[in-house]
């Protein structure tokens, strides 16, 4: 068919139509293109030989678009949605630690002494929880902290005591583990591993606990960002291992009447971010028992699944935080106004 201006319309379809695959083509070679790079060198090539109908500016300007057109259909491209986040899994994810469930109907919590120090000291707080129903506890064998000079756990014998603990009392234990290397170890003596607030961006040991099947309970870094803190979740669900808590701990502000500070709107944003289980920890937030009670209800009203906090036989004596661990005397209040 040819037109009024004289051209052969079918003709010209029919190279058009060439011109499209063979453009098709091209795309399927480069890809997207994600940054742009300098191909005069390439241009220079392909354009000496060429002696068609049009101007090498013009040819050279047309590929030019298509290097651009690449480019921007990369940007445009979303990457897939993080493993932690509900565009991937909508359903909560209920993590199991023993026999409690975490992220289930009902609260579960954590409580136990900030260190292991000796078995008779972490075996009277056990049978107390245990009275209480309660099915875990945790307790520190390696403590990081902030002073090289103050008391760092007990180590492997730590991790044996509580290996002890669970089998003399059926309680799941958890604790903290602060170096890859740590985690063959303590897959033998816990049921669940802790990384603590200075640990949250130690991406080696994200990634050793991320190859482990061994529950996790991840505490955001006290300067740590919710964004930030779900992609520390991701380096582990990355690995293979789904069975991720967070545990919101407090955040370093301004702020000196308390030892961090709460960030009671981290759980509401996490849970509606992740489908993780989120716990807060009353201990570490605070600072000061005599409120810890009030921000666990606080915690517990925006939507956390539980509540950590710390508790030792005689505060006065411990090695560690002393001043912000429960006795079992003020625990007990605490557990009741919170059930």
């Amino acid at each position: 068919m040819t037109g009024n201006d004289g051209l052969d319309r079918e003709k010209l379809m029919e190279i058009d139509t060439a011109l499209l695959e063979l453009l098709d083509s091209r795309a399927a070679v480069t890809g997207p293109v994600e940054k742009r790079v300098d191909n005069a060198e390439y241009y220079s090539r392909l354009l000496a030989e060429y002696e068609g109908a049009y101007d090498t500016a013009f040819i050279q300007a047309l590929l030019e678009g298509l290097t651009d057109a690449s480019s921007k259909q990369a940007d445009a491209e979303e990457p897939p949605p993080l493993l932690v986040s509900r565009a991937h899994q909508s359903a909560d994810t209920i993590v199991r630690i023993g026999e409690a469930e975490i992220g289930g109907d009902e609260p579960a919590h954590i409580f136990g002494p900030c260190s292991v120090e000796s078995y008779s000291q972490v075996a009277e707080v056990a049978s107390d929880l245990k009275r209480k129903g309660l099915k875990m506890i945790r307790g520190g064998a390696f403590k990081p902290r902030t002073s090289p000079y103050d008391f760092q756990g007990l180590g492997k014998e730590g991790l044996e005591i509580l290996l002890e603990i669970k089998k003399a009392h059926g309680l799941a234990v958890v604790s903290e583990i602060v170096a890859p290397e740590h985690v063959n170890l303590a897959e033998a003596h816990l049921d669940a591993f802790q990384i603590g607030a200075r640990n949250m961006q130690n991406f080696e040991l994200l990634k050793a606990v991320g190859r482990s099947s061994k529950p996790v309970i991840l505490k955001r870094g006290m300067s740590a960002t919710i964004e930030e803190f779900l992609y520390a979740a991701e380096y582990i669900l990355a690995e293979g291992n789904g069975n991720v808590v967070f545990c919101e701990r407090g955040i370093r502000t301004y702020e000196k009447s308390t030892r961090n500070t709460l960030d009671i709107s981290a759980v509401p944003l996490l849970k509606q971010a992740s489908h993780l289980p989120v716990l807060v920890d009353v201990t570490h937030s605070t600072g000061r028992k005599e409120i810890m009670a009030d921000c666990a209800k606080a915690a517990l009203a925006a939507g956390a699944d539980g509540i950590m906090a710390e508790v030792h036989p005689d505060p006065a004596t411990a090695l560690s935080d002393r001043a912000q661990q429960m006795s079992l005397e003020e625990f007990d209040k605490f557990h009741l106004s919170i059930i």
